[in-house]
């Protein structure tokens, strides 16, 4: 509320009526009520459930303050007709609210305006659907009775004449109240607007009664402006004896002095209001799918909002396992990091310019760089462009275990802060007020970089009470969180601060490690608030940690501010405790740096090197399960895969007899139990012959031998093998849910040519075709539960081996052939068994 008021003098306040008066309070308490404020609030009608109550009265003790602060306050609301047209219509809902929806109306609760609203509507509609059916229309299409809507003025029988306007909105009316009645703090209607004609009408015998007593509503500029700019203080007439007692080189002195000041004065408001900070949303281009994110073409930005097509994140760190992302665009070629703005903070008065103007000139290798800002309250195109640093925050780096960084790496790191920090403290921002490891950011060149510092009353501030916010407030000084100073930070609060950085840096351990606690952040800072003795601070250790900076930490977090260090010292300080202290040589630390990373890069590497490989294994056999080696490696190779024809090969069929009456009487999970527990017995054997598994399709299963792969005459062999065996596990298999049933297995053999190849590109399967495919379909579908039905080029080749024994079927009418002789497979003699090699 001050800082409103020392920016203008009629506030408008959108709000529940609860939080309306809370603000009036507050007012009230600063002395705005004193006639030179005005305040708006808007009541569009009268709704406790949805806008609050926006009386002054709430019986906690200050309802006199808050009736002599509404004394400023007008209310807004939607004008509501005094007509007896509209009265007939409010009788009528209340009666037909009883009638039709069983709905009482407490005797004290108006007909609200809005059922007026809707009236209109359902008028406004009804009549260009009539217009559009008088025509022949469409009354399905939507839009074209849209367009009709627009532009034009009806009557709407209850409110009189309305207007849409060429956007599609209703030109609406309003009443404005004020409180006439001072002693019992009542609201009278005082005047009117007519959003159809445009025009302004005050209550006739009723005068608006200003705040404070005043007579006339109160300015909207102070007299003087709000910073002074319009005075100008009158020097008193001097005597003339001391211009006769001056001498001249006195006065030309007095004279280069005021010039001076002047000069400077009106150079700096040159520079404030030309806004060189200020960026132009079109200047900006968001790249969607850089580094690792969505895969799409980049988005210039045009007139639209920036926070509506905005979705460029940009990796700030290598390592995959930790990906930590940032809000990055395209400013002018350059990646820059961009924050958001609330849209309501960026009001530009003339601190903010001044502080805008002040960031752009900071410039330190320790700092990051203030690029610009695009300030646009009116919509949500407000945002503030720094520069990016793509090897992420230092807390990125403490975590990623994948870096090993040494201690002159860590002192370096350390040194980089103290510089930054000391550039800060002497500029006219004075101090940091969040500093922490995920405020350092290290660019390309690994130097370390303080960011997020300035425009505090433009950032966005997390104020949920989350776990990260409780472990960012970790990082903040005693008496910062006992609040007995300002929280924007002071310089003694920096240095606490840097002092929780640096042991985060000395364990890697994470924000506050204490190495005999488990206490939740929230717990430790109740800890660090109460003045413990000795004080709660985090886990120094001679045997990680050299005593120097020990001692130099436990200074920099004394429970006194006055006795710790100031950055200009500890500049010093941690330049000595540094092993490269002996080399102030710049392109030596740096070539140190970069040989460092490396190292970790090639360890890095041939790890993930590894990984990558465990997992291409995987992968292929995968494949292989699924698609035969031969096929898979040709396709992984980018190869199409031709058909391929087989003079001869052998195709086992099996289903289960009554498995449909089965299924119904099981659920869809004992289902698919029953069928895993059978094809994983199933695929265990088929493993110990030369078959391939062509396919699975509920209960049937379907094997081939011969291809892909040609075995000679081996295939019927391997067929009738692995049906035996197939067959013998099926005698011994127990249902899980049903172990008293007995499977019954059926199983057909046929032998012949077919042609085998891959089919499709989504989902590719491998396939058989032939006519011989169509008859082992019809020696399974003809068969008999626990037989192997067998035909007769099965039965010839399987008689070149010997020892299998068969039994004559029969002739069996199958479709498209008519009868055919078939056999039943029994058994093989392992005596008289002569396998041709």
């Amino acid at each position: 509320m001050r800082q409103t008021a020392a920016v203008s003098r009629v506030i408008f306040i959108a709000a529940r009526g609860e939080t309306v008066r809370t603000m009036m309070l507050h007012a009230y308490d600063q002395g705005l009520i004193n006639g030179e404020f005005v305040f708006f609030c808007v009541e569009f009608f009268r709704q406790p459930q949805m806008f609050g109550n926006f009386d002054w009265k709430a019986d906690d003790g200050r309802d006199e303050d808050a009736k002599k602060a509404f004394e400023a306050l007008f209310i807004l609301s939607l004008y509501r007709p005094d007509t007896a047209e509209y009265a007939t219509f409010a009788d009528q809902v209340i009666r037909r609210s009883l009638s039709d929806f069983g709905f009482t109306y407490p005797p004290e609760e108006e007909v609200s305006v809005l059922a007026a609203i809707v009236h209109d509507a359902v008028v406004l509609y009804a009549t260009v659907l009539s217009e559009i059916l008088e025509e022949g229309g469409n009354p399905y299409d939507g839009r074209a009775m849209a367009e009709r809507m627009r532009s034009r003025t009806f009557h709407g029988g209850i409110q009189g004449n309305i207007t849409i306007d060429s956007n599609g909105d209703r030109d609406s009316d309003y009443m404005l109240y004020d409180m006439q009645d001072v002693i019992n703090g009542t609201f009278k209607v005082v005047a009117n607007f007519f959003g159809e004609r445009k025009v302004y009408d005050q209550v006739p015998g009723v005068v608006i009664k200003w705040p404070a007593g005043s007579a006339s509503p109160p300015r909207d500029t102070p007299e003087c402006g709000f910073d002074g700019e319009f005075c100008v203080t009158e020097l008193t007439e001097l005597d003339p004896m001391v211009y006769v007692g001056s001498s001249f080189s006195s006065l030309v002195l007095v004279l280069v002095i005021v010039v001076i000041i002047m000069y400077r004065k009106y150079r700096l408001e040159a520079e404030v209001a030309s806004m060189q900070w200020k960026v132009k949303p079109e200047d900006v281009v968001f790249v969607k799918g850089h580094a690792n994110s969505l895969s799409r073409a980049s988005t210039k930005v045009g007139s639209r909002s920036l926070a509506t097509i905005y979705s460029g994140f940009s990796v700030s760190t290598t390592d995959d396992e930790q990906q930590i992302f940032t809000k990055t665009c395209t400013y002018k070629g350059n990646t820059v990091a961009l924050k958001w703005v609330e849209p309501k903070k960026a009001h530009l008065n003339k601190t903010l310019l001044l502080e805008l103007k002040q960031m752009r000139d900071l410039t330190h290798p320790n700092v990051t760089m203030f690029v610009g800002a695009c300030l646009e309250p009116i919509t949500s195109n407000s945002f503030i462009l720094t520069e990016y640093c793509p090897r992420g925050s230092l807390q990125d780096i403490l975590e990623n275990d994948s870096l090993t960084l040494d201690w002159m790496f860590r002192f370096s790191l350390m040194l980089d802060i103290v510089k930054g920090m000391s550039y800060l403290h002497a500029s006219f921002l004075k101090s940091h007020g969040q500093l922490c490891s995920s405020n350092c950011v290290v660019d390309s060149r690994f130097v370390l970089k303080v960011t997020d510092f300035g425009l505090m009353s433009l950032r966005k501030r997390n104020t949920d009470k989350t776990h990260a916010y409780y472990t960012k407030l970790l990082y903040r000084a005693p008496e910062l969180l006992r609040g007995s100073v300002p929280t924007r930070g002071t310089q003694k609060g920096d240095v606490y601060s840097f002092s929780i950085i640096v042991q985060e840096i000395v364990f890697r351990c994470g924000t506050f490690y204490r190495e005999d606690s488990c206490l939740l952040p929230e717990d430790m800072l109740q800890r660090v608030q109460h003045s413990e003795e000795p004080p709660y601070r985090p886990t120094v250790s001679d045997a990680v940690c050299p005593q120097n900076l020990r001692s130099l930490m436990e200074k920099c977090w004394s429970e006194d501010p006055e006795e710790r260090p100031d950055f200009h010292s500890l500049r010093g300080m941690v330049k000595k405790l540094s092993p490269a202290s002996q080399s102030e040589n710049i392109l030596d630390n740096l070539l140190s740096r970069m040989e460092q990373y490396a190292n970790n890069l090639e360890s890095l590497v041939e790890e993930r090197t590894g990984q990558y490989m465990d997992e291409k294994r995987k992968a292929e056999d995968l494949l292989h399960q699924l698609l035969p080696r031969t096929v898979a490696d040709q396709l992984t190779r980018g190869q199409r895969v031709e058909a391929e024809a087989f003079d001869c090969v052998t195709i086992y069929f099996s289903d289960i007899v009554g498995f449909t009456c089965l299924s119904a009487q099981s659920t869809p999970m004992q289902v698919v139990a029953l069928l895993n527990d059978l094809y994983t017995t199933f695929d265990a054997i088929i493993d110990n012959y030369d078959v391939y598994k062509v396919e699975t399709i509920g209960d049937a299963y379907m094997v081939v031998s011969g291809l892909p792969l040609r075995n000679g005459n081996l295939h019927a062999r391997e067929v009738a093998r692995m049906s035996l065996a197939l067959l013998a596990a099926v005698r011994s298999f127990k249902i899980r849910h049903r172990p008293q049933d007995q499977l019954k297995l059926r199983i057909g053999v046929h032998s012949g040519p077919c042609v085998a190849g891959v089919v499709g590109l989504k989902m590719p399967r491998y396939c058989l075709f032939g006519d011989t495919v169509n008859t082992a379909s019809r020696m399974e579908s003809t068969g008999l539960p626990l037989r192997i039905h067998t035909s007769v080029p099965t039965v010839s080749l399987l008689s070149t081996y010997g020892g299998f024994v068969h039994e004559f079927r029969g002739q069996v009418e199958m479709k498209g052939k008519g009868p055919v002789p078939t056999y039943w497979l029994l058994r093989e003699e392992k005596s008289s068994t002569r396998d041709i090699l």
